[in-house]
C-alpha cells in the first residue's frame, strides 16, 4: 500500500533531523517509507517527488539544508535540530482540542490539506495535539462525539450569524424536536456540547453534539443575543457533572516532565514530584471515567505511573500484562 503524503513528509522530517551528516537522495529513496514503496519507482518520478517535498517543507518553515559531506561529490540534505527547534510551545486544552477538531471535522478538499499540514507541523515540532481518544472523533456514523459535519457546520454557522436553530435531539426515550438559541460549542472530557437558551423550556440547556442532527436555522441573522457574563465552560461542566454524578474517587498519577498532556488536561491539581530520580509531577484526577483514564495511562507508556488507588493501579498492570501476552503469542 502506498504511503500517504503527510506520512511521507513526516518520515522525511524525522530522517533529516536524525542525520548527523548530509544524506543523499539515494539514501532517502532507499530508507524513507513513502519513497521506497512508491508505486512508480522511476528515477525521474522520485526526483520530482523529493523536490516537491523539500520545497513544501521549506514553505512550512522547516529548514531543509543542502550541502556536501567531506570527500563527497554528491549533494545531500539535512535538518539541523538547533535551526528547527521552536521555543517551548504550550497549547491550552481548548487550543489543542481546536487544532485536532478542525483537522478531524473540516474535510473539504479546499481546506483538508491545510488542516492536515497544520497538525503535521505541530506534531513534527513536538507539540502534543489532542488525541483522538480525547476528542472521541471517529470516522463515519452518527455516533461521533462531535456529531456529523452537517451538525457542526450548521451550529457554528448559526452561532456566528446569531440565529436560532431547530434540530432533532436523540435520547434513550426517542427523538424530539428542539428549538435553541445557540451560544457556543464547548468540549468537555472528550465530548462536545452546544450550549444555549432552550426556547421550548425557557431555560439554559446543554446538548451533546453526538445526539444532535437535522440542524436548521429558524430566525433572522442577529436575532440571538448571548449574555455577556455567560461562562460556557462552567455551564457544560455543571451539566456533565450533574449527569454523571461525582464518583468521589481521585486518582494520583505520576507524569514525566512535559509528558502525558492528555492526562494533565484532566487534572484538578498538579504537584512537582520526582519518581526513581526522574523529574515530573503528580496529578490528581477525579475518576469519572476509569476506563478513559486507563486508556490515557496506557497511551502515555512509561511516562505515566498510577500511584493510587490500588485497584486502578492493578487494572493498569493487568492490562499491560495482557498486552505483553498478546505480543508474545503473535
Amino acid at each position: 500500500m502506498a504511503t500517504g503524503k503527510n506520512e511521507r513528509l513526516l518520515n522525511l522530517v524525522i530522517c533529516l533531523m536524525s542525520a548527523r551528516q548530509y544524506v543523499t537522495a539515494d539514501y532517502l529513496r532507499k530508507n524513507v517509507i513513502g519513497y521506497k514503496d512508491a508505486p512508480d519507482k522511476t528515477d525521474d518520478t522520485f526526483k520530482r517527488m523529493l523536490e516537491r517535498d523539500k520545497n513544501e517543507l521549506r514553505e512550512m518553515g522547516i529548514p531543509v539544508e543542502t550541502g556536501r559531506n567531506p570527500l563527497s561529490a554528491e549533494d545531500g540534505y539535512r535538518i539541523k535540530p538547533a535551526d528547527y527547534a521552536l521555543p517551548a510551545v504550550s497549547l491550552e486544552a481548548d487550543e489543542a482540542a481546536a487544532v485536532a477538531a478542525a483537522a478531524a471535522v473540516w474535510r473539504d478538499p479546499d481546506v483538508s490539506v491545510v488542516s492536515q499540514t497544520a497538525v503535521l507541523k505541530l506534531r513534527a515540532a513536538g507539540v502534543e495535539v489532542a488525541s483522538p481518544d480525547e476528542l472521541a472523533v471517529m470516522s463515519g456514523g452518527a455516533t461521533k462525539s462531535m456529531g456529523s459535519e452537517a451538525t457542526i457546520r450548521g451550529l457554528l454557522s448559526a452561532i456566528e450569524a446569531r440565529q436560532s436553530v431547530t434540530f432533532t435531539h436523540r435520547t434513550a426515550k426517542g427523538r424530539a424536536e428542539r428549538r435553541l438559541e445557540p451560544w457556543g460549542v464547548v468540549g468537555n472530557r472528550g465530548r462536545w456540547y452546544v450550549v444555549g437558551h432552550d426556547l421550548d423550556r425557557d431555560a439554559t440547556r446543554t446538548f451533546r453534539l453526538s445526539r444532535v442532527e437535522n440542524v436548521a436555522t429558524a430566525s433572522d441573522r442577529g436575532s440571538v443575543h448571548v449574555p455577556t457574563d455567560v461562562d460556557l465552560n462552567a455551564l457544560v461542566e455543571s451539566a456533565v457533572s450533574g449527569a454523571n454524578g461525582a464518583s468521589g474517587v481521585t486518582a494520583s498519577i505520576w507524569l514525566a516532565a512535559d509528558r502525558g498532556h492528555a492526562l494533565r488536561r484532566l487534572a484538578t491539581t498538579t504537584t512537582p514530584h520526582s519518581l526513581s530520580g526522574d523529574e515530573g509531577d503528580v496529578v490528581q484526577i477525579e475518576l469519572r471515567s476509569p476506563s478513559a483514564v486507563i486508556r490515557a495511562v496506557l497511551d502515555a507508556g512509561a511516562d505515566a505511573v498510577v500511584l493510587e488507588p490500588a485497584d486502578l493501579r492493578a487494572e493498569v498492570i493487568a492490562e499491560l500484562d495482557r498486552l505483553v501476552d498478546m505480543e508474545v503469542t503473535r
